[in-house]
């Protein structure tokens, strides 16, 4: 029997329904029914939301929950976020992205290993559950020693402390407007936006419901917070022309 939330292909939805593949197919290219779409021209459908649609006539995507997101299949080569309800599909990060990353973690790590023994840095791919539909994968984030709560065992349950997105050729716009809004929504303290293209980084902080810019640094700057008492970032170790 399938379960209410299960997700389901086109061949399985077409037993079901008694109907042909060819018509699943022609039903979800003109969008009469809900589908979530995970790759280039595959599907997968929620049985119970489909016959409500074919029986209301709508013509609607389907909105993602995260027990939808955690029954779709891994992608190889992509990272899945759902973003407000929004399945979201990118390239996996290329070489100098990984290597900005893990020199960062690694100056961060040293950081709050010293200040807070108790609290925990983690780095992609882990899921982070903002509410029940949206589900992101942050760059790198922090949990404090009074949040290990939400560390479950295969993903986190809530807004981390510290959030900090790399961006990308590909995800430039979503890191600055989608994702900064849904951080800022779930209540995420200190977000930071690292731009390799630009070489600067972009400190926000939460404040009264809202991010302001507290501190920024380009170039070869020496990037200081006023949040993280003697932490020191030295920009130029950062970049990719330093490899």
């Amino acid at each position: 029997m399938l379960k209410s939330k299960e997700l389901i292909t086109a061949l399985r939805l077409a037993e079901e329904l008694d109907l042909s593949v060819d018509t699943i197919w022609r039903y979800t290219r003109d969008k009469k029914i809900p589908f979530v779409e995970i790759g280039n021209k595959q599907y997968r459908y929620n049985l119970e939301l489909v016959l409500s649609a074919l029986a209301s006539n709508k013509t609607a995507k389907m909105r993602i929950d995260f027990e939808s997101y955690c029954r779709i299949p891994w992608d190889p080569g992509y990272r899945l976020e759902v973003l407000d309800g929004e399945l979201i599909k990118d390239p996996i990060p290329n070489v100098n992205h990984q290597r900005i990353l893990l020199t960062l973690a690694g100056i961060l790590r040293n950081y709050f290993k010293a200040v807070d023994t108790d609290g925990e840095l983690f780095i992609a791919p882990l899921d982070v559950k903002l509410d029940q539909y949206t589900v992101v994968q942050p760059d790198l984030f922090y949990l404090t020693g009074e949040q290990k709560e939400l560390i479950k065992e295969s993903y986190i349950n809530g807004a981390p402390y510290l959030v900090v997105e790399v961006l990308s050729p590909y995800n430039r716009s979503k890191d600055r407007l989608q994702k900064l809004q849904l951080y800022q929504k779930a209540k995420v303290l200190q977000y930071w936006i690292v731009d390799p293209e630009d070489k600067t980084i972009e400190c926000y902080q939460l404040i009264e419901g809202l991010y302001s810019l507290i501190t920024y640094g380009m170039d070869n700057d020496l990037l200081k917070h006023q949040n993280f008492e003697g932490l020191r970032i030295e920009l130029d170790q950062l970049w990719p022309d330093r490899y």
